[in-house]
């Protein structure tokens, strides 16, 4: 492979057909994750704590994309993406175990913390954000992905293609590709398998980094796999 403009793999599923909820979709990064997505085709479903709020956001953005309160977000998916503040994300996933189970459920959520000296790595208890959702979340097909992705560049309609890879975690291989082929589906991205979840803290700390370098260099840096 000489250059990185290659879409889905012929040895990926095609996801096309499949119902992308996002939880936090109200948010930043998941109103840019749900944007991109619709404009790949995809059918998205934005979750929010008040159904109103969540009809709101899908109507700005349009393109077919519905809203509905988390746990019929849920239950309307057959992919789920975690996209909630860190601090809400043990108490969103606890209350939402039952309408998650069976379903892939992509958690890009990353603990950070901020002080002057700028952005930090937390690390949980379980070991990362990923870890705590797959213990939350027992019949959950749980991966984690979408980490790195600038929501500036996410949100903004002007921008066509973003050129970088997305590292995607889990378990389970069949799911796993199935994320990867999700990510494959915004024009300039791919989906690179990464490993297990074991390995999900420090690609969530990565952010920490790519912070500082965007605020050096007044950039919105993602990550490229190289010889791949």
């Amino acid at each position: 492979m000489t250059t990185h403009d290659s879409v889905t793999p012929p040895a990926l599923p095609d996801v096309s057909g499949l119902v992308v909820g996002v939880l936090g979709g109200t948010g930043d990064q998941g109103r840019g994750l749900a944007l991109r997505l619709a404009k790949a085709g995809q059918q998205v479903v934005i979750g929010s704590r008040t159904a109103e709020r969540a009809e709101a956001a899908a109507a700005e953005i349009g393109l077919g994309v519905r809203g509905a309160d988390n746990a019929d977000c849920a239950r309307q998916s057959d992919i789920v993406i975690v996209a909630v503040p860190w601090d809400g994300h043990a108490a969103t996933l606890s209350a939402l175990r039952e309408e998650l189970a069976g379903k892939i459920v992509v958690d890009c959520v990353n603990p950070l913390g901020f002080d002057k000296q700028g952005a930090y790595a937390l690390k949980p208890e379980e070991g990362s954000a990923a870890q705590q959702a797959a213990a939350l979340l027992p019949d959950s097909r749980v991966t984690a992905a979408f980490h790195h992705l600038s929501a500036v560049l996410l949100q903004d309609e002007s921008i066509e293609r973003i050129d970088t890879d997305v590292l995607v975690l889990g378990e389970d291989r069949e799911a796993t590709e199935l994320v990867q082929a999700l990510a494959a589906r915004i024009p300039g991205m791919r989906g690179i398998f990464a490993g297990r979840l074991r390995n999900a803290h420090q690609v969530e700390s990565l952010v920490a980094n790519l912070i500082s370098v965007n605020r050096r260099y007044k950039a919105h840096a993602g990550i490229r796999i190289t010889d791949v």
